[in-house]
This record gives structure tokens, C-alpha cells and sequence, in this order.
């Protein structure tokens, strides 16, 4: 009887059709969460104009969204460690789509933020899940590349939020590009047909059959046998609650680091995903000027991600990490000082490829860090104590944008957690990973390997 360790074979896998189907379905999920994401930043001087709010009152309302998504983090991503995670990303799928939607039917400040916490729940409840996802299916020597491409898609869709509301908001209003958000719901049966559950699911339920039809996908050269078992990972299923697996075998402090660093990126984040225009509208660049300046953001998100995925499989993950966010800490810096254009719009694009892509890079290392059985909680937990950052920023800067300070302070404020998330991303303990577990497995010697594992 054989033992097959199937993290083991999409390791070692060569990629394939199949994956491909995998990147793009999740590619896909992950464009519409972000266009829903950024679809209140696009529109924001909109809607402060519209229902006739203040800086800091409006800044609330984003943060109604962001509250969501903390919830939905961490209920979304563990629970789907439970539940299968194709059922979560249908169900993270549909919040988003029709409570966006439902956003741009209002024009009461308080329904728009009961709304948007709703479609929160989806928007911060899929990004674990299909980061898990990708994660689990990836050959081990393009895994990063693999994830921080599919997560591109976040910029992706930030960039098709400021493409369309240029066009949408002074055509039919604000609220055309929040309905034009309900249109992916239609995906959610292709999505159940199409993305594969998680193998560590189908082992812990018993559904040896679907186990092996995805390994065969994901290993033509592989030949299922009468009696063989199959094991989710190298590290077997975790035992107790799913929680408590954060904290065991010593990555309890590195989980606290994760957590500080989810928690300054995501300040940054939706720091600039919120302000950027408003900011620099105050400035004196046109509203339509401005939302370029969101393009050129999640232009470089862009860049940053795909290349700080590329650098990752290359180099160590944890390093790459610590040179972006020392580079986010520069460039937001030098926002707030008087240049010539081209150097502005280089100076937004780094901002993005540092935060934005930071984050995505962030996710992937995460998804790396921690065990298969217990992955969707750790980034779940991770990215939803992260969400206090998302949700403390736009009322932070919308405070100081309502006061009138230099706009120098403002972005000094945002560069702020970029040196904090420096320091917390070099304190993370990599020997005791998941994937440093796994090269003491096979014989290795645990020191930290010249790539990322």
C-alpha cells in the first residue's frame, strides 16, 4: 500500500492546463473584489458632494466596508476550513456582488455604510481563501509567482474601477459604478463547477474519489492504485482548534509579527486607495487628474506584485518583503513634496508597487508560512486583524485631511507604518514554517534557503 503525500505532488508538478484554469478563476474572483473595494475611493468626492457629508464623516462610511471585512477574514477564512473552501468563495462572492450593488441604490449615509459592511464580509472573507487556494495548487519553484500574479488581479480591478468611473461618474453618477459592481454574480455557478475543493477537505471528509481525479489533473504522469492513502501534507492534519494551530510549534511570535505587518499595510492600503484622490484634488489636479493618479497606484500594484513574486521565487520571501516596505516608507514620503509630473506619477506607481503589492507579496508568505490544514485561518486571522488597520486609516487621514495640514503631514502619516512593517517582516522567525518544516523532512538541514519555499 502506498502513502501519497499530495502536497508532495503539487509540489512537484509541472504546470499545466489545469493550473492554468485555477489562476484564472481565482484571477477573475479576485479582479471583482477589488474593483468592489476600490469603487468607494473612485467615487468618494462624488458621494461627499451627493449626500453632503464631511472628510471625517465619509471617512466613517468607507471604514463601514472595511469593518466588514475584518469579520469577514477571519470567520470566512476559518470557517472554510471547515465548510470547503469552494463553498466560501461562492458565498464571499455573492455578499460582495449584490450588497455593492445594493450600496448604489441609497442615498441615506447610513444604509450606504450598513451596505458596505455587508459587502465587506465578502470582499475580506474571499482574499484567504483564494490565496489558500492558489497556494495549495502551485508548483513549489513558481508558488509565489503563481499567487502574487493571481493576486494582481486586486490592482487589476482597482485600475478597471478608475477606467470606468471616469467615464461612469459624470455620465449617470456615483452610483452607476457601484451597480455596475452585482454583474459577477452570475460567475457563482461556473466558479462551483469549475475551481476544485481543497484536497486537505476531501481527505478529512473522506472523498478519496475527487482526490484522485484533481491529482491526476494536477500529475498526468500519476496512477492512482487500489489501497493507496492519501495525506494532505508533509505535516499531516492539524489537531485541535484551528486557532490555537497559529501558536503551536513556536510561531506564535511570528504570527504577532504577521499580524503587526497585515495591520500597517493595510493602513497604508486603503490609506491611499481611500485619500489619493481627494488628496490630490485638494492639491489642485482635476477630479478626472486625479482618478489617474488611482490608475497609476494600482498600475504599479501591478508591477510590484508580479515582480515581488518573481524576486521571491528567486530570492527569500522574507527579505524581498523588508526591502518593499522600506521602499513604500520613501515613496509615500516624497508624495508630499513638490516635484515635476512624470516624477509624481513614478513617485504614485512605486507607492503602489510598495503597498499594494507589498500586501499581495505579504498574503503569499503567509500562505507559505503556515501549515495546509490550518492555511485559510492563518491568513484569515492575519488578514482580518490587518482590517483594524484598513479601518483605523481612512478616518485617520480623514481627520487630517479635515484640519488642512501641509500635505506633506498627510503622507508622512501614511509612511509612517511602512518603517514599523520593515522591522516586524525582519522579525519573523522562517525556521519555524511550514515549508522549513518540510526541508527537515526531506533531509535538510533548516537553515533558510536561498529561495523561497
Amino acid at each position: 500500500m502506498r502513502q501519497i503525500d499530495l502536497q508532495q505532488l503539487a509540489d512537484k508538478a509541472s504546470f499545466n492546463r489545469y493550473h492554468g484554469s485555477i489562476l484564472a478563476w481565482c484571477a477573475i474572483i479576485i479582479i471583482c473584489d477589488g474593483y468592489d473595494l476600490a469603487v468607494a475611493g473612485i467615487a468618494l468626492p462624488s458621494i461627499m458632494k451627493d449626500m453632503g457629508v464631511t472628510a471625517q464623516s465619509a471617512g466613517f462610511m468607507v471604514s463601514s466596508a472595511l469593518f466588514g471585512m475584518m469579520f469577514g477574514a477571519i470567520f470566512l477564512g476559518t470557517i472554510a476550513d471547515r465548510i470547503g473552501r469552494r463553498a466560501a468563495i461562492a458565498t464571499c462572492l455573492a455578499l460582495f456582488s449584490l450588497f455593492t450593488a445594493a450600496a448604489g441604490l441609497t442615498s441615506d449615509p447610513y444604509v450606504f455604510s450598513a451596505m458596505r459592511f455587508l459587502a465587506g464580509l465578502g470582499i475580506g472573507g474571499v482574499m484567504p481563501n483564494v490565496v489558500a487556494q492558489m497556494t495549495e495548487y502551485s508548483p513549489k519553484k513558481i508558488r509565489a509567482t503563481l499567487v502574487t500574479l493571481m493576486f494582481s488581479g486586486y490592482a487589476v480591478g482597482g485600475m478597471l474601477a478608475a477606467l470606468l468611473g471616469k467615464g461612469m461618474l459624470e455620465a449617470w453618477g456615483w452610483q452607476s459604478v457601484f451597480l455596475a459592481a452585482g454583474v459577477p454574480v452570475v460567475l457563482i455557478p461556473f466558479v462551483l463547477k469549475s475551481l476544485p475543493e481543497s484536497l486537505a477537505f476531501l481527505v478529512r471528509k473522506g472523498r478519496i474519489e475527487e482526490v484522485q481525479q484533481i491529482a491526476r489533473r494536477l500529475e498526468p504522469s500519476f496512477v492512482p492504485q487500489q489501497g493507496d492513502s492519501y495525506a494532505p501534507a508533509s505535516g499531516g492534519a492539524a489537531t485541535g482548534t484551528p486557532i490555537g494551530q497559529l501558536f503551536k510549534d513556536g510561531r506564535g511570535f511570528s504570527t504577532a509579527m504577521f499580524w503587526v505587518a497585515f495591520f500597517m499595510c493595510l493602513f497604508m492600503v486603503y490609506a491611499l486607495s481611500s485619500w489619493l484622490a481627494k488628496l490630490m484634488a485638494g492639491a489642485g489636479y482635476s477630479l478626472g487628474s486625479a482618478l489617474t493618479f488611482v490608475l497609476v497606484l494600482n498600475f504599479g500594484a501591478v508591477i510590484g506584485a508580479v515582480g515581488g513574486g518573481w524576486l521571491a521565487d528567486r530570492f527569500h520571501i522574507k527579505y524581498v518583503l523588508v526591502a518593499m516596505y522600506a521602499l513604500a516608507a520613501v515613496s509615500i514620503t516624497l508624495l508630499g513634496y513638490p516635484v515635476s509630473t512624470p516624477v509624481l506619477f513614478l513617485l504614485v506607481g512605486l507607492a503602489g508597487a510598495s503597498t499594494i503589492g507589498t500586501q499581495i507579496v505579504t498574503y503569499a508568505y503567509a500562505g507559505q508560512f503556515y501549515p495546509a490544514a490550518v492555511r485559510a485561518t492563518g491568513i484569515g486571522w492575519a488578514s482580518g486583524v490587518g482590517r483594524s488597520g484598513a479601518i483605523l486609516a481612512p478616518i485617520v487621514i480623514g481627520t487630517l485631511v479635515g484640519m488642512a495640514l501641509p500635505l506633506q503631514q498627510n503622507f508622512t502619516a501614511i509612511a509612517i507604518p511602512a518603517v514599523i512593517a520593515t522591522v516586524a517582516v525582519s522579525l519573523i522567525r522562517h525556521d519555524r514554517s511550514a515549508a522549513a518544516h518540510e526541508l527537515l523532512e526531506q533531509g535538510g538541514s533548516g537553515a533558510l534557503p536561498g529561495k523561497a519555499v
